[in-house]
């Protein structure tokens, strides 16, 4: 198989034998998303995904029918099988996701192409010394949790790049991740598989000329927040919270990979590159 870099490793399916078991899931409180979910069994006899009693490894593809926030949701839920995902929009953006094909879904799905990520490791140290591990696909956050700014020592490479950010925050992003949370704190849309994270700050009052930073995608990031008692910092990874953190580290995780499928015409690379012109 061609192998490009680790980032971005792209694979056509060929054949509708490597999709045997396909099961599916619709976002719950979405009428539209569950019309086209029981559209779509009756049509092609897909499996309703339950994950109360299915394991996720019996099926070759899931197909997730809604928004950003199922996709995100459900990376999370199968973070440790290996199950490609196939996203059908029902939501508001629909960045991971695909356009509904009524009739032709299967060849459709057939000639999609399958961008592999890797997520960030997210290691959060409360006041209690206790350490919470999360992964994120996105992003990475550091938040105020009061009226008052953070104030946040970083560290790259267990090197002390900048002694005390004042803001309302920093965020790690990934490429993946780059044009959602990331680009509305005024951080850098990155092109998928470019090896590199986006370091960006939220709202920064000191230093205040400093806009962020881009980094290799393999660097340790360290967040140290000083004051954390009398200006208590938040972390979060996607939409997993810690409170009143100390310390935060930041690291790409190799282990665990998950493989979007997309349109073999609007791939999540092209995607990232037409944002950046506005389309």
């Amino acid at each position: 198989m061609f192998q490009l870099p680790r980032q971005l490793r792209l694979m056509k399916f060929i054949g509708i034998k490597m999709f045997k078991n396909i099961c599916i899931i619709a976002a719950k409180n979405n009428d539209l998303a569950y019309q086209k979910k029981d559209f779509l069994i009756k049509k092609y006899g897909f499996q309703d995904l339950t994950f109360d009693h299915q394991n996720i490894d019996d099926f070759d593809l899931i197909i997730a029918i809604g928004g950003d926030g199922l996709m995100l949701h459900l990376l999370h839920e199968i973070k440790n099988f290996a199950t490609p995902i196939y996203g059908i929009n029902c939501g508001t953006v629909g960045f991971l996701m695909n356009s509904f094909c009524e009739n032709d879904l299967i060849e459709v799905i057939n000639k999609s192409e399958v961008s592999a990520l890797n997520p960030l490791k997210m290691i959060a140290t409360d006041i209690n010394n206790i350490k919470h591990e999360h992964i994120a696909i996105n992003e990475v956050a550091l938040l105020r949790q009061t009226n008052q700014a953070s104030k946040i020592q970083i560290e790259i490479n267990e090197k002390e790049r900048l002694s005390s950010l004042m803001a309302d925050g920093i965020l790690v992003s990934t490429s993946a991740g780059s044009t959602a949370y990331n680009l509305s704190a005024g951080g850098p849309i990155i092109p998928f598989g470019a090896k590199i994270l986006a370091l960006t700050p939220i709202s920064p009052f000191r230093p205040r000329k400093w806009n962020g930073a881009l980094l290799p995608s393999n660097s340790k990031v360290k967040f140290k927040v000083l004051d954390c008692k009398e200006r208590p910092v938040s972390a979060t990874a996607d939409s997993r919270e810690v409170r009143d953190v100390v310390e935060v580290e930041i690291f790409e995780d190799l282990l665990t990979e998950f493989k979007i499928l997309f349109n073999s015409n609007h791939s999540l690379e092209e995607r990232i590159i037409r944002e950046q012109f506005g389309n």
